[in-house]
């Protein structure tokens, strides 16, 4: 089969298995990443084997600005402790712990290749984790942290990854040499991200047209993260900064026409890139096995669930231990600073499902390095094992262990609504038109349903205009129906009403 077939076939099984899933109610990329391991099993089953470098460029890079342009700035800084505990202490932890275990188990692997495997498997992935997490819908102070953790901690990872890649090519490592090439390589990153964000800002403002618009966003996220790697910099701390600094700037750099189909095609990239992603993660399981034999197969899977065991027990054991130092020095929380109770710290701890970044870099290891098949086998066996455990458990835990309700999203969302409507009503004052009473009164009648605590689009005007805008819907398929009216004026009418429908659902609550 072909490789354009291949997609095909594995997109449209992918959107069947994710369905599934929503019926099951649990997350989809466990059941994408065990269905393609099964597909790859069948007999003449796909073998799609693409570059690693290609799968973090096409997979991370785009998942990473999306979710670094919906990160809140604020609240990353409010949650910095915990947030920077997992990012470098959780990473370089389990990397030690990873890196012992693997020599213990295999006494021969030298310590570059014990620590290179441990640095792929420290850091919960960031497709992974925000796919789970959104399905899971943990408290929004959790999901600060763990959101966070998910943009920064590939960035430790991979750089401790490279150092121990490198030392193993040249036969040893130096600790005094290696730190100032980390310390340029992490300020460059930074620098560069922001950087290049304000020639981006500058273009981008200036396209009128939204296919250009969303074309032009899209190369220059590849082209960012393409530049980075280029350079010798982190691709994932370039990308995560050039998101946020594009977040920043005003809101009013797109314009709603261009934002509006914007939003909606980057949500549907990356809904299509996670499920290509975990289905590759699965199909991967074949290839791995393939050049094994029996006695190494057995023996790699052994020493494999036992690491997968101490990935899992040390990030629990970290995140407990740090909320337990918390509370004995009795360090002051700001609000929503976290983890401030042990059973947020018990979610914050299990949440530690890995992807495809962690396989990506597994396979990006050079051929000849030393114990490749057995770091590659472990690799999917911690992916495919955190999906497993803790994918499918995650949602159990938190109804388990009821956590309080976390209402400080809607809080802030009525307090936008509030000075949103009361500013609308200034802007009004001093027109005594009819137009402007009949808007007066919509707003109004919608800030007292903030003020109640009710959706303020839920007008009596605006859930009339709907009910108009379905009649009108109808009206126009039944003249396109009876050959009244063609396709062209059927369609251009059609975008009107769309327009009019958006605008009773947004206008006023916006």
């Amino acid at each position: 089969m072909h490789v354009f077939e291949t997609l095909l076939a594995l997109l449209l099984g992918a959107t069947a298995l994710s369905a599934v899933a929503r019926r099951l109610n649990i997350a989809y990329p466990t059941l994408l990443a065990v269905g393609g391991a099964l597909i790859a099993f069948l007999p003449g089953g796909p073998r799609l084997q693409p570059p690693p470098d290609l799968i973090l460029a096409l997979f991370v890079a785009p998942i990473l600005m999306d979710a670094a342009y919906d990160t809140s700035l604020r609240d990353l800084k409010r949650n910095w402790a915990p947030v920077s505990s997992l990012v470098f202490a959780a990473v370089g932890v389990t990397t030690a712990a990873v890196a012992i275990t693997a020599r213990l188990l295999v006494p021969e692997m030298p310590w570059g290749a014990a620590i290179a495997l441990g640095a792929l498997l420290a850091p919960p992935d960031a497709v992974a984790a925000l796919a789970v997490l959104r399905h899971a819908h943990p408290p929004h102070r959790i999901r600060v942290v763990l959101e966070g953790e998910s943009l920064l901690n590939d960035a430790t990872a991979l750089l401790i990854y490279r150092l121990a890649v490198g030392a193993v090519a040249a036969g040893s490592f130096s600790l005094g040499e290696a730190a100032p090439a980390f310390a340029l390589v992490c300020v460059g990153s930074v620098v560069a991200g922001a950087l290049l964000a304000w020639p981006v800002g500058y273009v981008t403002r200036r396209i009128e047209d939204a296919p250009s618009s969303v074309i032009f966003q899209f190369v220059t996220t590849f082209g960012v993260w393409l530049l980075a790697e280029e350079l010798g910099l982190s691709g994932v701390v370039t990308i995560v900064v050039f998101g946020l600094t594009v977040a920043r700037r005003r809101a009013s750099a797109l314009p709603a026409d261009l934002r509006i189909p914007s939003f909606a095609i980057w949500g549907t990239v990356t809904v299509v890139l996670n499920v290509l992603a975990f289905t590759l993660v699965g199909l991967q399981l074949r290839p791995i096995l393939d050049p094994l034999s029996g006695q190494e197969r057995a023996q790699y899977f052994g020493a494999a669930l036992l690491i997968l065991a101490i990935v899992i027990g040390v990030r629990l054991l970290w995140v407990l231990t740090h909320h337990g130092l918390g509370k004995l020095l009795r360090r002051r929380s700001i609000a929503g600073d976290l983890p401030p109770t042990a059973k947020d710290a018990v979610v914050i701890g299990w949440s530690g499902m890995r992807g495809v970044v962690t396989l990506a870099a597994a396979l990006a290891l050079p051929s000849g390095f030393p114990y490749r098949d057995f770091i590659h086998l472990t690799a999917f066996v911690v992916v495919l094992g955190t999906l497993l455990i803790q994918g499918l458990t995650l949602r159990s835990l938190l109804r388990w262990l009821k956590l309080p309700a976390d209402n400080l999203v809607e809080t802030e969302l009525g307090v936008a609504r509030k000075a949103a409507l009361h500013a609308a009503m200034l802007a009004l004052d001093g027109d005594d038109s009819p137009a402007a009473e009949r808007l007066r009164d919509q707003y109004a009648e919608a800030l007292g349903r903030v003020r109640d605590g009710q959706d303020p689009t839920e007008t009596r005007d605006h859930l009339l205009q709907r009910r108009l805008v379905g009649a009108s819907r109808e009206a126009i398929e039944q003249l396109r129906r009876a050959g009244t009216i063609g396709d062209e004026a059927f369609r251009r009418v059609e975008e009107e009403l769309d327009w009019l429908e958006l605008s009773t659902r947004s206008s006023v609550g916006s």
